[in-house]
């Protein structure tokens, strides 16, 4: 600030990630944005909130206000495992230190500023405070908690990728300042700052006083009223008035029925505004912005970023930075709406691309980079190839409420065109300085196997399967099966297992028509609604048949605003208010995460033992051979002696 002669920032962005300048860091790309819209804005990254609070007081009041950046991450998510155990780092921290980022930093950041600064306004966003936006449910605390607004105290969240309500934000609250306005704060110097008052009024866009322009609610925000007069145009026809939080809390199957609006809302071209009850407070969802079109995406992705952690990082290990430090971001959004992702609650299910040039851009900015050996690690996105798909027909889809475009059936309006994306392979792959590049993101091989009734697009999916599988697989390429029962792959909203084996096929087919030898490598989850303990042992089964020895699984870990923490959290199926099974305890989930590690001599007998409480013990010789003879440790130890030579 010195440097740069300023006296004061206007916004001042307290983020609980170490900061990087990078476009997949929401700090960066927030801070980037506001700086291009000609204000000052400060970044204190991992504030110490114990003691004195004095790295919150580092930078003195914003003029406007303060804006909380939780992370890349879930903070409980990034700390513990779906077991509730520690994690072995902290990904987005310096060294992967636990240390530095409190539990729910929204909470704790917010209420730290309300100490030394009560009445600048606190603005929220990233994922912790997206995806708890209204009533939700916490997995580390086992309740159903309310809007995070609520327990923050803060005056409003930005939902969503946050560049077009920010910028937004930011004009209205200099028109505010401009404008005089009656409810502002002033220094000493006579310098006009906002306050909270002032802030809630540019996001209602109404002002008693006419010194505002005439706006309507800024769109994807979330704000709290005292009472329901104060919702700004009372309770209209079109609003959403979802079950209040007291009534959830009373009974589960209405926040499930809830989920269903909130779900549907989060991606329509139409969406309703969404209002909950909380005790004697009214939380108010705005509608979400348009997506954003190529050139503003452009826009955002082309600011100019180092691409590289902050200096006083030098020499420390940032462990999220080290995975996507040589990536590239093709697109935002993605369509699957698989029931326990929250990319579509947070980015939306509509795909926004980068143009060609854009990207290209990019990727030259990257080979200027320190340590670039010619090597890209990934060219993809939330999905690796559903680059510029949409809707053939817009207007389709604008009165569409499907949560997936391609769950339980691929919609026949989707234009799954492979072609865009191979341009962008074969453009990147063209330039001098790049050795190869790779797709590290996971690959949709429904897109790839499904008939498109257009002969153009089948051979496009087919030129792209080839040349993903013969020019950009590292020796390993991820898929995500997530299961084989299809009972539970409908509840997952992901596609039968069959279609595992044919593309599984196609793989092996590719590889030995290029002379490679390379590995597929399936992710699958345990414990997931729906899942029972005999479906997870008809897996382990599933998976011996293809020879696999499972690396890439997880236990399900119920993450706010998800169907299928919703299942997890009510026992019932937001999409069909039907109860469905939860396996919910330590005991149950850990006898369905074993059976992933069937090949694992102490497990063995942990697994005969399930088979036979579950009455499937005609399964133990499948997965351990004809000689049923139960496994001990002494039993291996004389098998080894009885093995060995005589000298």
């Amino acid at each position: 600030m010195e440097a740069r002669g300023w006296a004061q920032a206007d916004v001042i962005i307290l983020s609980a990630d170490a900061y990087v300048d990078h476009p997949s860091f929401g700090a960066a790309v927030i801070g980037r944005t506001l700086e291009e819209e000609g204000l000052r804005v400060a970044i204190i990254p991992q504030p110490d909130w114990h003691g004195d609070l004095r790295d919150f007081s580092r930078l003195g009041r914003p003029r406007l206000w303060f804006a909380v950046a939780p992370g890349c991450m879930d903070s409980m998510v990034n700390k513990y495992t779906a077991a509730r155990r520690l994690r072995s780092e902290d990904a987005y921290s310096p060294d992967g230190r636990h240390d530095l980022r409190p539990e729910y930093p929204t909470i704790v950041y917010t209420q730290a500023v309300r100490r030394l600064y009560p009445d600048v306004p606190v603005v929220l966003g990233g994922i912790e405070a997206s995806l708890r936006r209204l009533a939700h449910y916490d997995y580390w605390q086992d309740r159903i908690r309310p809007s995070i607004l609520l327990d923050s105290g803060a005056d409003a969240i930005i939902y969503g990728m946050g560049e077009q309500p920010t910028t937004e934000l930011a004009k209205r609250a200099l028109e505010a300042i401009e404008s005089f306005h009656p409810d502002l704060a002033y220094d000493d110097e006579g310098n006009a700052m906002l306050t909270s008052t002032v802030l809630r009024q540019a996001i209602d866009g109404s002002d008693d006083s006419g010194l505002l322009s005439a706006h309507d609610a800024l769109r994807q925000t979330v704000m709290t009223y005292d009472s329901q007069d104060q919702i700004p145009g009372g309770i209209g026809d079109g609003d959403i008035v979802l079950h209040s939080y007291e009534e959830c809390l009373g009974e589960p199957r209405l926040h499930a029925e809830n989920f269903r609006h909130i779900e549907t809302q989060s991606n329509s071209d139409s969406a309703n505004r969404l209002i909950q009850q909380a005790g004697n407070r009214w939380v108010v969802v705005n509608p979400p912005f348009p997506p954003m079109t190529t050139e503003q995406l452009d826009h955002s992705f082309d600011l100019p970023y180092t691409r590289l952690p902050h200096p006083r990082y030098a020499g420390k290990r940032i462990p999220a930075y080290e995975m996507i430090r040589f990536s590239v971001c093709l697109h935002r959004g993605c369509f699957g709406g698989c029931a326990f992702c929250t990319i579509s609650a947070h980015q939306g299910k509509h795909i926004m691309s980068r143009s060609r040039e854009s990207i290209l851009r990019e990727v030259e900015a990257i080979s200027q980079l320190p340590g670039f050996k010619g090597v890209l690690s990934d060219l993809g996105g939330p999905s690796a190839n559903m680059y510029r798909m949409k809707g053939r027909d817009p207007q389709l889809c604008s009165r569409c409420h499907r949560p997936s475009c391609i769950h339980p059936k691929i919609c026949r309006n989707l234009n799954g065109d492979h072609r865009p994306l191979l341009d962008i392979y074969r453009a990147v792959d063209a330039l001098p300085y790049i050795k190869h590049s790779f797709i590290g993101s996971g690959v949709r091989y429904d897109l790839l196997l499904h008939d498109w009734h257009d002969e153009a697009l089948n051979r496009a999916a087919a030129d792209y399967t080839r040349e993903l599988i013969s020019h950009h697989v590292s020796g390993r390429l991820k898929v995500a099966p997530e299961h084989t029962s299809d009972a539970v792959l409908r509840l997952m909203r992901k596609p039968s297992f069959s279609l595992f084996y044919d593309f599984k096929r196609r793989f092996d087919q590719i590889n030995r028509e290029c002379g490679l030898r390379q590995q597929i490598i399936p992710y699958f989850i345990s414990s997931h609604p729906g899942c029972h303990t005999e479906q997870m042992a008809e897996l382990a089964v599933e998976t011996k048949r293809l020879d696999f020895r499972l690396e890439q699984v997880q236990d399900f870990t119920p993450t706010p605003m998800t169907t299928a923490t919703t299942m997890w959290a009510t026992g019932y199926d937001p999409d069909t208010l039907q109860p469905v099974f939860v396996a919910r305890t330590p005991e149950e989930k850990r006898h369905q995460r074993m059976f992933f590690f069937w090949y694992k001599q102490e497990e063995r007998h942990a697994i005969e033992a399930e088979l036979r409480r579950i009455g499937r013990a005609d399964l133990i010789p499948l997965l351990f051979g004809a000689a049923n003879k139960p496994w001990t440790h002494d039993a291996v130890k004389a098998k080894k002696n009885h093995n060995k030579k005589p000298k």
